[in-house]
């Protein structure tokens, strides 16, 4: 899909992107749960040349039932949405946020699944010491082709409801601990609790202490204590798709090829009412 001689591991430093800059497309992926506007605080203020890119509206298709709240866009879209922000078929890019990385996260899974180049600031805004700029930042649009997303690196709901009793396949929720146990339900939840099976990994205890995306062998001990090093395939989910990303890409730097993305994760499954699902941790 790619001939990109850049090669990117899924995070990448503030130093690094000062010396690779007109190398990459910058993309500014600020999005909030809480409703505030990714968008105007990209306005008030990005990394020079960053584009925006929301994740309601350029990075999944529009919200359903059967889909949940972020349901991947077709390939079609995304090869619009991607050209017009001036990302083509040899672009490699630098995702970044404010959160850690747990939103830019989406976009840079979704380009590796497709074979470009991507990763996100490791600290993201935060880590950036230079100076911002304001206003908008329109890409000079490119050819984007459009490629279909991997079978085998998704996962629908009644594929994963045939899988809960396989014991070769993981199934990680990336939600806050809270959330999965059904003890601090957000308001976007439906219902409490979590996919039956599912083990909690919090997407935030991919970082080390001081806010930066943890080793490999950090990872790697992470993961295989919940059993990724043991099964064959390791799904991750979050409230629609967007922090399990973060696992996906942790998973990738511990080492762990056999993941998937349950794209519509706990916004399809617990809105459903004839889905099971459990409270508790099992493992607590």
């Amino acid at each position: 899909m790619s001939d990109q001689t850049l090669s990117l591991p899924v995070a990448v430093s503030a130093a690094w992107l000062r010396d690779h800059r007109d190398e990459i497309v910058l993309v500014d992926s600020r999005w909030y749960l809480d409703g505030r506007s990714g968008r105007e605080a990209h306005l008030n203020g990005h990394i020079p040349g960053a584009v925006h890119a929301d994740v309601d509206t350029d990075l999944a298709a529009p919200a359903s039932d059967e889909g949940g709240r972020h349901p991947l866009p077709a390939a079609a879209d995304l090869a619009r949405t991607l050209g017009r922000l001036g990302i083509g078929d040899h672009s490699a890019v630098v995702v970044y946020d404010d959160a850690n990385g747990s939103v830019a996260a989406r976009l840079v899974w979704m380009l590796r699944v497709l074979g470009t180049p991507a990763a996100f600031l490791d600290g993201g805004l935060q880590a950036w010491s230079g100076e911002l700029e304001r206003g908008e930042v329109r890409a000079e649009p490119v050819h984007r082709t459009a490629f279909p997303w991997p079978a085998d690196r998704i996962v629908g709901t009644e594929e994963l409801q045939r899988e809960l009793a396989d014991p070769d396949q993981l199934l990680l929720d990336a939600r806050v601990h809270g959330r999965f146990t059904g003890e601090e339900p957000a308001p976007v939840d439906a219902r409490a609790g979590h996919i039956p099976g599912a083990r909690s990994a919090a997407w935030p205890a991919n970082l080390a202490p001081d806010g930066l995306l943890a080793s490999p062998e950090v990872l790697r001990e992470r993961f295989a204590a919940l059993g990724a090093d043991t099964a064959g395939t390791v799904t991750a989910y979050c409230g629609s798709g967007v922090t399990a990303c973060h696992d996906l890409l942790a998973l990738e730097h511990a080492g762990f090829t056999h993941t998937r993305l349950y794209p519509g994760s706990w916004s399809r499954w617990g809105g459903d009412d004839s889905l099971p699902l459990e409270t508790g941790d099992p493992l607590a």
